[in-house]
């Protein structure tokens, strides 16, 4: 019988303390907003949302930095001989320049065949042994990288846990009723026979976010890549959900793999949504033009707001909408109109979106790195100065987005349909985002305000 592994405890460092204590500090100034009255989320505005920003940032610098022994020990890079060189690597590569790093072998120049090709053969000659990737070289052509696999990584699987994820769905099920109830003023707590009122929220939001990574999750299995199923995640508050996600355990192979599982959300949610959005609009409510706060962001949407919601609004409610251009949303329109903004939200070209992916996938490494950082930053300018409602989703974009993770062979580009698809689809990005120009507002039978 084996022993178990004993790790020894790491002893708590003078760094360690002093880490903790500028975050402490950083801390104290939102704690003592909390704790004054009338604190809280809303009451600090938009600066509220600043200094939180910063505050966080500030954390993630002091953890992210490494510690004195860290950068100390750097890893030992040594040149590999002729010799040493993996015939398979110069069957396919004209090596100009070979060396190992901490057991990682990398190998730069030019391919003797396609990339594609190359990979097939990496992969089946280190299978078991080592990861291939193929990446691109400015200078030398391709660089070929032989990262080792260690034996408990490959006798290891992770296994998946059913009554997790049915656990997960239940009680966001139960959290999302509770806040579609809450929304018509009916408090389940003292009234649960009513669940019924919070149904066609909760139903159409859970169809639309399980639909969306199920979308992820069978074009993931088709490409056979390990995936778990659907984590939703329940808050009681608020939407009543933070939205679902799925854990990718293995990576894309090539940018075709990951061009493929980054679009078949996006597209999926919204084949649920644009129906739940049609039916509920039937039953939402055209807020009259001399009702009481009628002019009041409070009162509703605006028809204008999005040029996919106003022609959608224009095919449900048809010549109506001539009375008025703010809906009071039924439960269910509210369901879809969620799903537009969480299909935005992913479609946004950031690191490790969906939208993120697909710009990787279409236009490689250093470009979609750009227009990921341009994209961040431009969604904090438009919070900061346009809608300070994006502020809170630019803060967790920033965290959650990190930097898109890159394809085993980073080489080999996509077919012309995919990337057809793929500005089809950023093009739905810009219908969702952009407003209606009130030049068409008349033109096409809505009330312009």
């Amino acid at each position: 019988m084996e022993e178990p592994n004993q790790t020894k405890k790491k002893p708590v460092t003078a760094d360690t303390w002093f880490r903790l204590l500028l975050i402490l500090l950083i801390l104290l100034p939102l704690a003592l907003f909390f704790l004054t009255p009338g604190g809280g989320l809303l009451a600090g505005g938009i600066w509220f949302w600043i200094g939180l920003l910063v505050s966080f940032w500030l954390i993630w610098k002091i953890l992210g930095r490494p510690t004195r022994g860290q950068e100390e020990s750097k890893p030992e890079t040594t040149l590999l001989p002729a010799e040493q060189q993996p015939d398979v690597v110069r069957q396919v590569m004209n090596v100009k320049i070979a060396m190992d790093q901490a057991g990682v072998k990398m190998f730069r120049g030019g391919l003797r065949e396609s990339a594609t090709t190359a990979y097939e053969k990496l992969k089946d000659a280190f299978s078991g042994k080592a990861v291939p990737l193929i990446q691109e070289d400015e200078q030398m052509g391709a660089t070929v990288l032989l990262i080792p696999r260690s034996e408990e990584e490959t006798r290891t699987e992770t296994r998946v846990r059913p009554w997790l994820h049915w656990l997960l769905f239940g009680l966001t099920l139960i959290t999302t009723t509770w806040a579609g109830a809450a929304h018509h003023g009916v408090d389940l707590l003292r009234q649960p026979s009513r669940f019924a009122v919070g149904l066609p929220y909760s139903l159409g939001l859970l169809a639309i976010l399980g639909i969306h990574e199920l979308g992820h999750y069978f074009t993931a299995r088709y490409h056979g890549m390990r995936v778990t199923p659907p984590y939703f995640i329940p808050i009681p508050f608020s939407l009543g959900t933070f939205g679902a996600f799925i854990q990718m355990r293995s990576p894309a192979e090539n940018r075709r793999m990951m061009f493929d599982v980054a679009v078949a959300g996006p597209l999926a949610g919204l084949v649920v949504a644009i129906p739940a959005l049609l039916v509920g609009l039937h039953s939402s409510t055209i807020v009259a033009l001399n009702a009481p706060g009628s002019s009041s962001p409070l009162s509703g949407v605006s028809v204008g707001s999005s040029l996919l919601f106003a022609l959608l609004s224009k095919v449900a409610l048809g010549d109506a909408l001539q009375f008025g251009h703010v809906l009071r949303l039924s439960p269910l329109a509210f369901a879809g109109w969620l799903g537009f903004l969480v299909t935005a939200l992913n479609l946004l070209p950031i690191g490790q979106l969906d939208g993120g992916h697909m710009a990787r996938a279409m236009f490689g490494g250093r470009v979609g790195s750009t227009i990921s950082s341009v994209s961040l930053w431009s969604l904090f300018l438009l919070a900061i100065f346009v809608w300070p409602g994006l502020l809170m989703w630019a803060i967790i974009v920033f965290f959650i987005a990190g930097r898109g993770a890159s394809p085993l062979n980073d080489v080999t580009g996509l077919t012309p349909w995919r990337r057809r698809i793929g500005y089809l689809t950023f093009l739905i990005l810009g219908l969702i985002l952009l407003p209606l120009p009130h030049t068409l507002w008349h033109a096409a039978g809505i009330h312009c305000p």
